[in-house]
């Protein structure tokens, strides 16, 4: 009987693989780590496809889950054309805008590969909140240098799911609050959201606070000199800032674990470069509360490294005059994707034709 889901995210430094029945119980969910070094040796994600997804295929095999039983597929979005949140059944339309993406991201490999996996066994595959959904207000997107507009960009599964949960837990409603949330991951999305729309965020890939690997906001005129240096092609560079910045360019290590140990041990600049991620997610967050002119119910920070005490309670420190700080550590995307299936079967919400 096919009453699985099958839900695949592919991030920067892992892919995560999980089964949920229709009924949304979650049967298995497991996260594979990829290291900086084994990813290095291909030239672009999209070469990382065939082997993430055999991967999740041997992974299904190991949990003796039978192809047949699985209804859906759905995959984390990618970059697409900006669009309203919701869930949009791949085509080829999507597929093509995914493999020429303007901008290089883990998450183009989801909706690629679970349209792979779902021709092979004849069930649908679905994308839902892809990190291109822009609810932007006309004030966002101003540069400061005309012909150049600011564009959303973030880890828009996450936030909202996590924005969803908190107005569960407050009996409220999602559309009526104004919250500011932390995605804090291999990148890092920090979102104002007013009323139900996300009217804001740094664009993890354009700036706001380094990362683990991306370097977040750079002075101008270093970075001109830099791409004028002859040192990097294009690509290079884009890979270096968003692959190879942040606690990577300083410390060689994109686990924040790792961090923690040779702070541990001592090291003062591992402590240092661990205070100014600290520092720059916080003066993020500050102004985000600008944006919503200090009209915020809660902070919520989540995502892998929401985990780690020190780094929660030294942004506490820093923001919690502006809203309590709520902490949702790892991340509901698996649940979120396998949900937006649910609400379509269920009749809930409708399939949406991506154009």
């Amino acid at each position: 009987m096919k009453e699985n889901i099958l839900v695949i995210n592919p991030g920067s430094t892992s892919t995560k693989v999980a089964i949920f029945n229709q009924k949304g119980k979650e049967l298995f969910n497991e996260i594979i780590s990829h290291s900086t070094e084994e990813l290095s040796q291909f030239k672009s994600l999209l070469e990382q496809g065939p082997v993430r997804k055999k991967i999740i295929l041997d992974t299904l095999k190991k949990k003796n889950i039978d192809s047949n039983s699985l209804r859906a597929i759905i995959g984390r979005g990618g970059v697409l054309k900006p669009l309203e949140a919701g869930i949009y059944e791949v085509n080829n339309k999507l597929i093509n805008d995914l493999k020429n993406a303007p901008i290089e991201h883990a998450s183009n490999l989801g909706g690629i590969i679970a349209q792979e996996i779902a021709e092979e066994i004849d069930v649908p595959a679905y994308i839902a909140d892809p990190v291109s959904v822009d609810e932007f207000t006309a004030i966002a997107r101003i540069s400061g240098l005309k012909g150049i507009e600011r564009k959303s960009l973030l880890h828009t599964l996450n936030i909202r799911a996590n924005a969803f949960r908190y107005a569960k837990e407050q009996g409220k409603k999602f559309e009526e609050l104004n919250l500011i949330v932390a995605h804090l991951g291999g990148g890092i999305s920090i979102a104002p959201i007013e009323k139900g729309k996300i009217i804001d965020v740094n664009n993890a890939n354009d700036g706001g606070p380094f990362s683990p690997e991306r370097t977040g906001s750079l002075p101008n005129k270093a970075l001109i000199h830099l791409c004028y240096s002859g040192e990097y092609s294009e690509k290079e560079l884009y890979k270096l800032i968003t692959y190879q910045g942040g606690l990577v360019s300083y410390l060689g290590t994109n686990d924040v674990r790792e961090v923690m140990k040779k702070i541990e041990q001592g090291d003062k600049f591992a402590e240092l470069i661990f205070e100014g991620m600290c520092y720059q997610i916080a003066k993020e967050i500050g102004a985000m509360a600008a944006v919503l002119k200090g009209k915020v119910e809660a902070i919520i920070l989540t995502g892998g490294i929401a985990h780690n005490d020190i780094l929660v309670n030294k942004i506490k420190d820093r923001t919690g005059w502006i809203a309590p700080v709520v902490v949702y550590p790892g991340e509901e995307e698996m649940k979120a994707l396998a949900q937006a299936v649910i609400r379509v079967i269920d009749g809930a919400e409708k399939v949406k034709t991506y154009s």
